[in-house]
């Protein structure tokens, strides 16, 4: 089995080390294979999910992701308690389990064909993906369906915002949730666009090389997925060609608002 495993911990922090111990012991043919995003970013979390999830790769895989920014109560927490866990169950057969928090469902809500609630304590630590939801993952993996929960709907799951940064790639790419077909624009046609504070010239491209060393691209991306009714699925991205768009915006952080001025 391919485990993702998606999580805040940072890279590098041995906190990735000891949820793999964890989830090992539960499913030891698993070949884990480690995402961080930033500390928090439901968003970034909830893209990946998708990203992974909806693509091809084995038919045997699991995602396991937990960004639990304990936002769902702003009172004093009794017992470490935190948000709940979940199950779903993509078109292909993909299981994904984690923390129902801010946007990690928002990507996939409307094409999971099972959605659930995990029954299983929300509380009993601080490092809850480590001491206390391995033992589901592992369940979940081996088929056995007992602790899920209560149905969730999509209309439960807020909706992923269409203008914000999801992602920066290592060659400084800002990958959007700006969907590439609500754009009706001709290629290199002229767009002005802000990020975050920072406004800069761009050209509409179809293509991401399609434009000369050093102006910023404007174009669908290479991140997006294929429904089960056969609809693409694509991402706006912003690439500056020879550079980086991420530095041209001033190093925007991920969640930042994109705007099309014109």
């Amino acid at each position: 089995m391919l485990l993702n495993l998606i999580a805040d911990y940072g890279n590098g922090d041995p906190a990735f080390a000891e949820v793999i111990q964890r989830l090992i012991a539960e499913i030891p043919e698993a070949q884990i294979h480690c995402l961080s995003v930033p500390p928090f970013s439901t968003l970034a979390t909830g893209f990946w999910v998708a990203q992974l999830g909806l693509n091809k790769g084995p038919k045997n895989r699991l995602i396991y992701h937990n960004c639990a920014p304990r936002q769902d109560n702003p009172e004093a927490r009794q017992n470490n308690e935190g948000e709940g866990l979940t199950y779903a169950l993509l078109p292909n057969d993909v299981k994904v389990v984690g923390v129902f928090a801010g946007y990690t469902l928002s990507f996939i809500k409307n094409h999971a064909q099972v959605l659930h609630t995990i029954k299983v304590s929300r509380g009993g630590s601080q490092f809850r993906s480590r001491d206390v939801f391995p033992a589901a993952v592992g369940a979940i993996a081996k088929g056995d369906l007992s602790l899920l929960g209560e149905q969730l709907h999509p209309e439960q799951i807020p909706d992923a915002p269409i203008d914000r940064v999801a992602w920066i790639d290592g060659y400084g790419n800002i990958k959007t949730t700006i969907p590439a077909h609500t754009i009706n624009l001709k290629p290199e046609q002229k767009v002005v666009i802000r990020v975050g504070d920072v406004v800069s010239d761009a050209i509409y491209s179809d293509g991401s090389f399609r434009v000369p060393e050093g102006t910023l691209a404007f174009s669908p991306g290479s991140s997006g997925w294929e429904t089960s009714t056969g609809e693409t699925i694509r991402w706006m991205e912003l690439f500056l060609r020879g550079g980086s768009a991420w530095e041209r915006f001033g190093r925007p952080r991920l969640n930042q608002t994109v705007t099309r001025l014109s």
